[in-house]
C-alpha cells in the first residue's frame, strides 16, 4: 500500500536520514562488516571508520576525540551521564539539581537515583520554560555533585542560558570545595545552536543522531576529560572502558557524517526555519482567535512552533491533520498517547484547557513556504470546525 503524500512538520520527533549519511553507512552493513575490536584488515576498516566519525563529532563539539563516546541514543546518553557521574561522585555528595521541564530521559533517570538514596531538586521554570543561572546557584548545596539542565526544550523550543548556568555552577563548586559536574541534554539543539562545549562550559553533553539527519539507535555522549564517571554498561571495554559493547559501526559512521553536515548548514537552516516560522505565526494570529504562543518568544529554536488554542482538542486536531496528510504533534513523541498532560506546559503554569489545546509544529531545512501555507489553511478550517464554525 502506497503511503499518501505527507507534509512533515515533526522534526523534533525525528528527521529523515540524510542521503549522504546513508551512502556512507551502506558498506559497513555488507563488505566492510568486520568487528572493529579485532586486529585483521577487515576489522581495521571498521575501526578506522569509527575513528573518522569520532573526529567529525569532536570537530563540531570543539573537544578531544577521546572525549566522544558513542551510545545507542539520547536516552542512553542522558542516563549514562546522570547515573554515571552521580555514582562516581558519591564521595563528595548525593544531591542532583535539574528542572521540571526536562525530557523524561533525564527526569526518569533522576527518579531512579532518588530510589538509590540520592536527593534531587527539581527547579520550577518560568512562564517561558526557562530557569535562571541564579535559580540554579541557589539550589546548589555542599552535597551537590551534578546539575543537569536541557539546552533547548523539545516541546516548546525555549533555549536555556547554559553558559551562564555552567559559570554559576563553577563558582558554586569553588565555594563548596569539590567538583560539581554540569550536564546538558542538547538533543534538540544540534543543527540549530552552537555545540562548542568550551563556550557552553559543560562537562557532559548528550546528542541523538536521528534528530539531525542521522540514523535511529545511535547517539553521542561528550564527557570532558577527567570527569568522574562510572560506566552504565560493563563488558568488553569498548569506548575506553566507558561504554562496553560491539560498536554500531554503520550507525556511528552515519552519525559523524550527519552531524558534520548539520553543523555546516546550521546558519542556513536557522534562517530558513525562522523566516517560515514567523510568517506562519503572523498568519495564525490573523486568522485564528484565542491563540497563545508557548515558550520564549525569541530565545527559542528557530524551527519550533508551539501554540495553544482555546476551545480546541489538540489530540483530535492532530488526528484530523494526519488524515489530511500532515505530520504534527501535541508535544514529545516519547509521550504520544499518554493520558497525562504535558509536564512541560504544566511546569510553565498553563491551564489544563491550554495544555490539551496545544499543537507543536517543528520545521526542517526542506520545509517549504507552500507547505506552511497549506498547513495554515488546513489548521484554520479544522479549528473552525471544532469550534462550531467560528475561527
Amino acid at each position: 500500500m502506497q503511503a499518501q503524500p505527507c507534509i512533515y512538520l515533526d522534526h523534533a520527533a525525528t528527521t529523515p536520514l540524510r542521503r549522504e549519511a546513508l551512502e556512507a553507512m551502506l558498506p559497513y552493513f555488507s563488505e566492510r562488516f568486520g568487528n572493529p575490536s579485532a586486529i585483521y584488515p577487515l576489522a581495521e576498516q571498521g575501526h578506522d571508520a569509527v575513528a573518522k566519525a569520532r573526529g567529525q563529532v569532536a570537530g563540531v563539539l570543539g573537544c578531544k576525540e577521546s572525549e566522544v563516546l558513542f551510545t545507542s541514543g539520547g536516552t542512553e546518553s542522558d542516563n549514562a551521564a546522570i547515573k554515571g557521574v552521580a555514582q562516581a561522585m558519591r564521595q563528595w555528595g548525593d544531591h542532583i539539581v535539574t528542572t521540571r521541564a526536562e525530557h523524561h530521559a533525564v527526569l526518569r533517570a533522576c527518579e531512579s537515583m532518588e530510589r538509590q538514596g540520592y536527593a534531587v531538586t527539581y527547579l520550577p521554570v518560568d512562564q517561558h520554560g526557562l530557569v535562571s543561572a541564579a535559580d540554579v546557584a541557589r539550589a546548589v548545596t555542599e552535597r551537590t555533585v551534578l546539575v543537569s539542565v536541557m539546552y533547548a526544550n523539545n516541546e516548546v523550543g525555549s533555549v536555556q542560558p547554559i553558559a551562564e548556568i555552567a559559570k554559576a555552577v563553577r563558582a558554586c563548586a569553588k565555594r563548596v570545595g569539590h567538583p560539581i559536574i554540569v550536564h546538558t541534554d542538547a538533543v534538540q539543539a544540534a543543527g540549530f545552536l552552537d555545540l562548542n562545549v568550551d563556550r557552553l562550559g559543560v562537562d557532559l553533553l548528550s546528542l541523538s543522531a536521528h534528530k539531525f539527519g542521522g540514523p535511529k539507535g545511535c547517539g553521542v555522549l561528550y564527557a570532558r576529560w577527567g570527569t568522574p564517571f562510572e560506566p552504565l554498561l560493563h563488558g568488553g571495554g569498548q569506548e575506553q572502558n566507558r561504554r562496553s559493547g560491539t560498536e554500531n559501526v554503520p550507525g556511528i559512521v552515519g552519525t559523524g557524517v550527519a552531524l558534520a553536515l548539520a553543523a555546516q548548514e546550521r546558519d542556513a537552516a536557522s534562517q530558513h526555519c525562522l523566516r517560515l516560522r514567523e510568517r506562519f505565526l503572523v498568519g495564525v494570529f490573523e486568522r485564528i482567535k484565542g491563540v497563545k504562543l508557548n515558550g520564549h518568544p525569541t530565545h527559542r529554536l528557530p524551527n519550533n512552533i508551539n501554540v495553544s488554542m482555546y476551545g480546541v482538542d489538540g489530540e483530535a486536531l492532530i488526528i484530523a491533520l494526519a488524515k489530511r496528510g500532515f505530520a504534527a504533534s501535541t508535544g514529545s513523541a516519547c509521550s504520544a498517547g499518554s493520558p497525562e498532560p504535558s509536564h512541560v506546559l504544566s511546569a510553565m503554569g498553563l491551564a489544563d484547557d491550554q495544555i490539551w489545546g496545544s499543537l507543536r509544529l517543528t520545521l526542517g531545512l526542506n520545509t517549504t513556504e507552500a507547505e506552511m501555507d497549506t498547513t495554515l489553511d488546513a489548521l484554520t478550517a479544522l479549528v473552525a470546525r471544532q469550534r462550531g464554525g467560528a475561527h
